[in-house]
């Protein structure tokens, strides 16, 4: 998962765009870039880190230009390394770089025909490098030295025959403008707004409508499945659908767990869709366990808290705040290596005993993903105090890797494939264990947007709506996303650039 953004303005954008990344930080922890435009110059800067610790007051004042794109990263593919920090970038034709969020699903091919077919040399593992090659060759293919907005279109269209899998992207073509477009499916997010300034309108895209918000820009609408926008540098706007076939299908779990609760999607408030969440997960206690002696309902901080909340209004307990988060510390969902995600667990979290002691506490999560920070949790739980110690979880069981973004592990790194779901519970620690039901989940966040059909809950039914993954592809999939091959890859990387720095 990753955080995009991109500002055609009237006045110096690298301060707006910095801003908009602290924003969409929550997206991705890994690495943060930023390139601008200045009179068809680029200047860019990117690395490893938070957006705080890779950007200087120096290095700011570098990134001169009124428009540019920016992009936040954790690793869906590949390593933790410098080399794959967004954005992009390929010198022809035009001048051309890309930010991504999302993943390939037929990246290997498109690697081969770029180089046998297309000539074009791929530096990294990256498929958010590829997508920036296709786009490149389907321009540079339309044989064009000056540019139209039709072109433009025109290269998109190729890249959506070529690409398949999940891509919500923005480029940024030196001295012309900025483009926004999202894969057919729509399986991520991104957004486009204005405002008005005294030099005129001003345009923003972004990953999430709250960047929009906070830097004072008027949502305009999501960029639909397939369609593409795109901002001229002197701040005109042109929409076009360029997808032959468009079938919207959304990723569920950006309203579970990785979208700010304060954010539009696709018309959806994902604040609203997980107080319903929290309904629904409520009614099934009440329907299925009437006579459960819960004293008190306490979220695991910090996307549980809406439905957690509502779980407690609609069961009529206590709702209580009996962990601390140390804010300084990153999500351990996304952390690389499973030793650093059970070490930063206790240092994450601290327990109130006072919420805890004597008590039947119901923790609720957002979901459980490999289950190591539920258990030691639910023990932390035990530790300060608590009774019993029932769990809930707002998204359904997590059986099936994820292909489109969002870096789940492989299939035996979850904890609830092959298993049930009192297998689960026993496995965890927890004296109970809930799950929301998956029809009650797509129930919960379609109410929002009665005009989206279904949703993509690959991660909880194994039905894969690009219609291309077999067991062929998850297996290659779970030799690269495993913690031992990721800490592998990571180790080699550390000592290249180690030797580098030398």
């Amino acid at each position: 998962m990753c955080g995009i953004a991109a500002i055609v303005s009237h006045q110096a954008v690298n301060q707006e765009l910095y801003d908009a990344l602290t924003v969409l930080q929550h997206r991705g922890q890994d690495a943060a870039g930023i390139v601008t435009c200045e009179k068809g110059r680029l200047h860019l800067r990117k690395d490893t880190g938070l957006t705080r610790d890779v950007f200087t007051n120096a290095q700011m004042m570098k990134l001169r230009g009124n428009m540019g794109i920016a992009h936040v990263r954790y690793p869906t593919a590949g390593c933790t390394s410098s080399a794959e920090a967004q954005p992009f970038y390929v010198n022809s034709p035009f001048g051309l770089t890309l930010a991504h969020n999302g993943n390939l699903t037929n990246t290997e091919e498109l690697k081969e025909a770029l180089f046998v077919q297309d000539q074009r040399h791929i530096n990294t593992d990256s498929d958010s490098e590829v997508l920036l090659n296709v786009f490149a060759h389907e321009l540079q293919s339309l044989g064009k030295l000056h540019l139209s907005v039709n072109d433009v279109f025109e290269a998109v269209k190729g890249v959506h025959r070529r690409c398949r899998g999940a891509y919500a992207v923005v480029v940024m073509i030196a001295g012309f403008g900025i483009l926004g477009f999202r894969d057919p499916h729509g399986i991520r997010p991104i957004v486009y707004g204005q405002r008005q300034s005294e030099s005129g309108t001003e345009f923003m895209i972004a990953s999430e409508s709250v960047a929009l918000d906070v830097l004072g820009f008027e949502l305009i609408s999501d960029v639909a499945a397939g369609e593409a926008v795109f901002i001229e540098e002197s701040g005109v706007l042109h929409t076009r659908q360029c997808a032959e076939n468009v079938d919207h299908c959304p990723c569920i779990f950006e309203y579970v767990y990785f979208a700010r609760p304060d954010s539009i999607i696709d018309n959806i408030s994902v604040y609203k869709a997980r107080l319903r969440m929290g309904t629904k997960l409520a009614e099934k206690i009440q329907r299925e366990w009437p006579d459960n002696d819960i004293d008190v309902v306490i979220p695991i901080p910090d996307t549980s808290r809406t439905a957690a909340l509502q779980m407690a209004y609609i069961l009529g307990v206590k709702f209580r705040e009996g962990f601390i988060k140390n804010r300084y510390i990153g999500r351990t969902f996304i952390m690389p290596g499973q030793k650093m995600r059970e070490k930063s667990v206790r240092q994450k979290l601290n327990a109130i005993g006072l919420e805890f002691e004597g008590k039947n506490v119901l923790l609720v999560d957002d979901s459980v993903v490999r289950g190591t920070t539920s258990e030691q949790i639910i023990q932390m739980a035990r530790d300060a105090g608590a009774k019993k110690v029932y769990f809930a979880s707002a998204a359904p069981p997590v059986r099936y890797p994820n292909v489109y973004g969002i870096d789940m592990p492989a299939a035996h790194e979850l904890i609830a494939h092959n298993r049930t779901e009192d297998e689960v519970s026993a496995a965890i620690g927890a004296d109970r264990l809930i799950y929301q039901d998956l029809d009650d989940l797509i129930a919960a966040v379609g109410k929002g947007n009665p005009n989206i059909s279904h949703f993509d809950t690959s991660c909880f039914s194994n039905e894969y709506i690009t219609g291309d993954i077999d067991d062929d592809y998850l297996e290659r999939i779970e030799a690269l996303r495993n913690d031992d091959a990721q800490s592998e890859r990571n180790s080699e990387n550390f000592i290249v650039e180690m030797q580098n720095c030398d």
